[in-house]
């Protein structure tokens, strides 16, 4: 658990132990061992001015229906086909799809510095909800439940075939969204993907090492410690990680060991929803704007290799959100974080003590239903 070469570093267990001498601006690195990477945390970068991009405010009106937005129910889509008037979730296959089912195989190599491998999968979209001017944290618990069974459901149905399910929401056009209707994606994959290869790696070796699963330990100890905690429930557990690299990342974990999204309990589902709801309002009422990220689903492979010992893996979503000071100020991923390593700009401690403040009721709502939740 050494950074290379860095004469001197410790391993991440000790140096977790040394942090509460460290003021909150003095830089240090952290050790992400669910990915084998570490991080630069320079907390005091905060205060230096910033003459960079300011995004422009984020549109505010949408139209409840678009008949021209092709995930709206009834709309026309690229390919021709029309959505039915769904009034739930409504889960299609992507018409421009990143993987195909039957693409071929490129053929062998001629040299080990040219590989490549077949690549097949399939790739979907799920609306979250029939409505485009809403978002998650606006929908009611029982519509955010039936998004989390859409997504176990698809897990499985997928997860028949693949050994990889990915399932992820980009949410805002910084992040790359080119439609504001509530969705997600989910593509299914003939191979594991880098990211998922690398957490596959590190959770074994820990299970191997200490007996028992990385993430179940993990969230053991962030109960104990409390600091980075930013909301806990009777099933779920919401968190800045201790190496976070987004300025208000969090990770989502089950309490109990659950490999997978379809071993979810009712009563853990219904708990999911809720602390969802809760996450994703303290987001926009971060800086009281629809608050961008990227989020995903991680759990242990499925389809072929399903049957196979898979007990080292904890099922966990992560939001990567990129504002940093405001609404219009984000974290660009340049420079240093793409030729050397991450670096982040303050600390986890203060993202999650700023989170855990904040109100659980959406600055979108008026006065009177402030008070009506509040009662409730």
């Amino acid at each position: 658990f050494k950074h290379p070469g860095a004469e001197g570093s410790k391993g991440a267990e000790s140096f977790v132990t040394d942090l509460d001498s460290l003021p909150p601006e003095h830089q240090h690195i952290r050790y992400n061992p669910l990915q084998d990477e570490w991080v630069l945390v320079s907390a005091h970068r905060m205060k230096r001015p910033w003459q960079g991009q300011v995004e422009p405010p984020l549109a505010t009106t949408v139209p409840r229906h678009d008949p021209h937005n092709p995930l709206c129910p009834g709309a026309t889509r690229a390919n021709g086909e029309v959505n039915p008037d769904y009034e739930g979730t409504f889960l299609f296959d992507n018409d421009f799809p990143a993987l195909q089912p039957d693409a071929p195989s490129p053929g062998p190599s001629d040299h080990p510095l040219f590989q490549a491998e077949a690549a097949r999968g399939v790739c979907k979209v799920m609306c979250f909800h029939p409505w485009s001017d809403v978002t998650l944290p606006l929908m009611s618990v029982p519509e955010i439940r039936a998004v989390v069974d859409a997504w176990a459901s698809v897990t499985e149905e997928l997860g028949a075939q693949y050994p990889w399910v990915q399932i992820f929401e980009n949410k805002g056009a910084m992040m790359g969204c080119s439609n504001p209707h509530p969705h997600c994606q989910v593509w299914a994959s003939s191979f594991l993907p880098d990211v998922a290869q690398r957490e596959e790696r590190c959770q074994r070796a820990y299970q191997s090492q200490h007996g028992e699963p990385l993430l179940v330990e993990y969230g053991r100890q962030e109960l104990l410690r409390k600091e980075r905690l930013v909301l806990t429930s009777e099933h779920w557990l919401v968190l800045v990680p201790f190496w976070a690299v987004w300025p208000f990342q969090t990770l989502l974990l089950p309490r109990r060991h659950v490999r997978r999204l379809p071993e979810l309990t009712p009563a853990e589902r219904d708990d999911l929803s809720s602390i969802m709801k809760k996450l994703l309002t303290k987001y926009d009422n971060l800086f009281e704007t629809s608050f961008p990220y990227s989020m995903g689903w991680h759990g242990a492979p499925t389809g072929s290799e399903a049957g196979a010992n898979w007990d080292h893996w904890q099922l966990h979503a992560h939001y990567y959100p990129p504002l940093l000071r405001s609404a219009t100020v984000r974290k660009f991923m340049v420079g240093y974080e793409m030729l050397a390593q991450a670096q982040r700009d303050l600390t986890p401690e203060q993202a999650a003590e700023r989170l855990r403040a904040l109100p659980e009721v959406h600055y979108r709502l008026g006065q009177k239903d402030r008070e009506t939740a509040a009662i409730a």
